[in-house]
């Protein structure tokens, strides 16, 4: 038996399975992690059970805006790094590791997650960079952002960062589920490959780590769908989390409309065909933003409860 927790954000969720310190208040104040190397703040948290169960990891986004230089600084001179915990219980996390992963050509590391890799044997851990050329040390060119990832067994070493996705224009905010052989992504794209501008982008590959450049040709990734913000009448959607529900009939996507209604669950039977749409009537958890739901086991639910009560 299983049962949701989430999202887990850096947003007031009480019960949490992890709240984390950065730019806005937590549950009452009460702050489960808090981060202390790099930025001394963190967005965009993701948690990942390891392939054998016994082992969760969180990564987040080494970020602080607020008293610092604003936006466009922090693409351009933003963070090389990413922010990991473990926890065997989801309770009692380790101590933090801030763990470089970009190069020093990157601009920002934005928003990493993680999908395990039967065939590689390892995690494949993606996020997005803005990426300049070797002679432009201030990062003063206007560069598109990309998608990149780089491949780990412990999130403690991690390999040389690759070019995961790039349309020439900006993709942003990933998140993967596995469906059988193919691999199906969610990411936020300015409209390269789609047929609307700035929205959500599926696709899907029977290889995880398939690289697709402006001029790949096919793709490697193949369209499965766009057009979601579009076709809903929303403004700009990001930070998508999918997961499929308990009862195993039907997949979940929130998208954070950040300009407007926040955290939004678009619904649809099956990914590779999609038909979604959005409850007419739904209760989301006050200002969720860019997390987590993760299936868990009543004995796990029953310790988190137990460790933060309401």
């Amino acid at each position: 038996m299983t049962a949701p927790v989430g999202p887990s954000t850096v947003w007031p969720v009480c019960r949490p399975l992890f709240d984390i310190s950065s730019d806005a208040p937590s549950c009452g104040g009460r702050s489960v992690l808090t981060s202390s190397p790099g930025e001394k703040g963190v967005r965009d948290p993701f948690v990942i059970r390891s392939p054998e169960g016994d082992k969760f990891y969180l990564l987040a986004t080494d970020l602080r805006i607020h008293g610092r230089q604003g936006w466009d600084h922090a693409t351009r001179h933003g963070s090389k790094h990413i922010e990991v915990w473990e926890s065997t219980d989801l309770v009692h996390p380790s101590e933090q590791r801030h763990v470089r992963v970009s190069a020093d050509t990157a601009g920002m590391t934005w928003a990493p997650e993680a999908t395990y890799d039967e065939r590689l044997g390892a995690y494949v851990v993606y996020w997005a960079s803005n990426l300049y050329r070797a002679d432009d040390p201030d990062h003063e060119e206007t560069v598109n952002t990309r998608l990149m990832y780089a491949t780990t067994r412990d999130f403690r070493t991690f390999s040389e960062p690759r070019v995961w996705k790039d349309t020439g224009a900006n993709s942003i905010d990933a998140t993967v589920v596995r469906v059988g052989r193919h691999y199906f992504r969610f990411s936020t794209d300015d409209g390269v490959i789609g047929s609307c501008t700035a929205d959500i982008v599926l696709e899907r590959s029977t290889s995880l780590t398939a690289v697709d450049l402006p001029g790949t040709e096919p793709r490697n990734w193949e369209l499965v769908d766009d057009c979601l913000r579009t076709d809903a009448g929303m403004g700009w959607l990001e930070g998508p989390t999918a997961f499929k529900s308990n009862t195993g009939d039907r997949w979940y996507v929130f998208m954070d409309e950040s300009s407007g209604r926040g955290y939004t669950p678009f619904t649809t039977r099956e990914l590779a065909d999609p038909d979604w749409n959005i409850p007419d009537d739904y209760d989301m958890p006050a200002r969720p933003r860019h997390g987590t739901v993760l299936p868990v086991t009543k004995a796990e639910l029953d310790r988190i409860r137990a460790a933060f009560p309401e």
